[in-house]
C-alpha cells in the first residue's frame, strides 16, 4: 500500500506537469517540463529477504528541457542577426536620404544648361535657366544632407532607447538571481525563475551581445566587452554617449566597452557609416562651391563687373544659391565689356565643373551604398536561417508537443489507475486477513 501510495503521488505530480505544459503550449520562452522521478531505496523490511527494497518512488525534482549549449547558441546566432538587422535598416535609410532628393538629375541638369547658355550667353530667358537648376542642385544636396541628420538623429535615439531597455532587464536579472537562490533545486519555482532568466538573457543578447557565465545557483553572471554588469545580485549601468569623431561611446559603469555584436553594435555601425556618407556628399557639394565660384572670379558678369560667387556655404547641409539673378553668372573672360557674347569664361566654368567630377563622386557614393545594403541584405538573410535553425533546435528540445503531452496523459493517468488499483487489492488483502477468526 505504500509502495502504491507513493507511486499515485508521483502520478499526480507528473499529471500535473503535463497539464502545465498544455497550458503553456503557446507561452513565449516557456521550456516543457519533465517530471524526474528516482527509486525510494532502504533496508529490507521485516519478513522479506535482506536484499531486497521495495519502498515504492519519489519526485526527485521538476526538470527543464533545456541544455545549456542550444540556449547559449539562440542567444549568440540571436545577437548576430540583430546587429545584421540595424545595419541593414542604417544602411537603407542612407540610401533613402541621398537618392530621393534627386542630386544626381540636379548636377546634370545644371551641367546641361550652362551649356545650353553658350549658344546665346546674354539671353536672361537662359541664364534664368542656370539660375533655377542651380538653385535645385542647392536644394537637393540641402534635402540629402538633412535626410542623413535625420537618419542620424533617429538612430542615436535608437542607441538611447537600446541602452535604456539593457539597463532595465539588468536590473530585472539581479532581482531574478537573487530569488533563484533562495529556491529549492528542481523545484517548480525555480523551473519559473530560469524562463524568466533566459528569456531576459536573450533579449539582452539581441540587444548588446552580452557574455553569460551560469552561477552555482543556476543565477547568470553578464558581462559586456570584458566588463562585468551584472554579478548576483547587483548591475551596473550601461552609458552611451557622440565621441569626438561622431561614433557612439559605450561605456559600464564608467569604464568604456566595445560592443560587437546585438543591435546596439549595428546602431553603432550604422551611424559610421551615415557620418562618412555626409563626408562625402560634403565633399560633392564643396566640388561644386568651389569650381563654379572660383570660375566666377575669373571672369565678368553680364553689366562687365567682376563675377561674384553663384554658391554660399561649404557642404550640402548649408550650400545656398546667393546670386540674385542670372545677370550674375560671368560668362566673358577678364577685362570683356558689357554684354559681352564671349563666352571664353563659361568654357572654364563647364571644364572646372566636370574636372570637380561631383556628378560621378556623388554617383560613386549612392551606388558604394546600394551595394553595402544589397551585401549586407544577403548576409543579413543567411543569419537569419542560421538563428531559425539555433531555434528550432532549441524547440525541438525545449518546446511543447501537444501530440506528447497527450500521450503523457494517457500514460500517467493509467499509472494513477493502476496504483489506485493496488491499494485497493492490498485493502481487500488486508480486510480478508483481518477478518480470519
Amino acid at each position: 500500500m505504500s509502495i502504491a501510495r507513493s507511486s499515485a503521488n508521483a502520478a499526480r505530480v507528473a499529471l500535473d506537469v503535463t497539464a502545465q505544459n498544455i497550458a503553456n503550449a503557446g507561452t513565449e520562452g516557456y521550456v516543457r517540463r519533465s517530471v524526474a522521478m528516482s527509486e525510494v531505496s532502504g533496508s529490507g523490511m521485516l519478513y522479506t529477504q535482506n536484499d531486497v527494497s521495495l519502498h515504492g518512488v519519489r519526485v526527485a525534482g521538476i526538470v527543464r528541457n533545456a541544455d545549456e549549449f542550444r540556449l547559449a547558441e539562440v542567444r549568440r546566432t540571436g545577437s548576430d542577426l540583430a546587429r545584421a538587422n540595424a545595419e541593414v535598416g542604417a544602411l537603407s535609410n542612407i540610401e533613402s536620404a541621398i537618392e530621393q532628393p534627386g542630386v544626381s538629375s540636379a548636377i546634370a541638369t545644371f551641367s546641361a544648361s550652362l551649356q545650353g547658355l553658350k549658344a546665346d550667353p546674354t539671353n536672361p530667358a537662359q541664364r534664368a535657366v542656370v539660375m533655377e537648376n542651380a538653385r535645385s542642385v542647392a536644394d537637393a544636396l540641402n534635402a540629402a544632407a538633412g535626410g542623413l541628420d535625420s537618419a542620424k538623429t533617429a538612430i542615436q535615439a535608437d542607441a538611447v532607447d537600446g541602452v535604456s531597455q539593457l539597463n532595465q532587464l539588468s536590473a530585472d536579472l539581479a532581482k531574478i538571481n537573487t530569488r533563484l537562490v533562495r529556491s529549492s533545486e528542481g523545484s517548480s519555482d525555480q523551473a519559473a525563475l530560469l524562463d524568466k532568466r533566459d528569456s531576459i538573457l536573450k533579449s539582452m543578447s539581441e540587444i548588446a551581445g552580452v557574455s553569460v557565465t551560469i552561477g552555482a545557483h543556476r543565477t547568470a553572471d553578464v558581462s559586456l566587452g570584458g566588463v562585468a554588469l551584472v554579478t548576483l545580485d547587483s548591475a551596473s549601468t550601461v552609458g552611451v554617449g557622440v565621441a569626438s569623431d561622431g561614433s557612439l561611446a559605450f561605456d559600464v559603469g564608467g569604464t568604456g566597452v566595445a560592443i560587437a555584436t546585438g543591435s546596439l553594435a549595428g546602431t553603432a555601425s550604422g551611424l559610421n557609416q551615415i557620418n562618412a556618407a555626409r563626408v562625402r556628399l560634403d565633399d560633392v557639394a564643396a566640388s561644386i562651391i568651389d569650381a563654379v565660384n572660383d570660375a566666377q572670379a575669373s571672369g565678368v558678369a553680364l553689366d562687365g563687373s567682376a563675377g561674384q560667387p553663384l554658391f554660399g556655404g561649404t557642404g550640402a547641409g548649408d550650400i545656398a544659391l546667393i546670386a540674385t539673378n542670372g545677370a550674375a553668372i560671368a560668362t566673358a573672360p577678364a577685362g570683356a565689356g558689357a554684354d559681352s557674347r564671349n563666352a571664353a569664361n563659361l568654357d572654364t566654368m563647364i571644364a572646372a565643373l566636370g574636372s570637380s567630377d561631383a556628378l560621378g563622386k556623388f554617383d560613386a557614393l549612392l551606388t558604394d551604398v546600394s551595394s553595402a545594403v544589397a551585401g549586407r541584405t544577403v548576409t543579413r538573410d543567411a543569419l537569419g536561417v542560421i538563428a531559425s535553425g539555433a531555434e528550432g533546435a532549441l524547440a525541438t528540445q525545449a518546446g511543447v508537443s501537444l501530440d506528447d503531452e497527450a500521450a503523457n496523459l494517457l500514460r500517467y493517468q493509467q499509472a494513477f489507475q493502476a496504483s489506485g488499483r493496488i491499494m485497493q487489492v492490498s485493502k481487500d488483502l488486508f480486510d480478508s486477513i483481518l477478518s480470519i477468526n
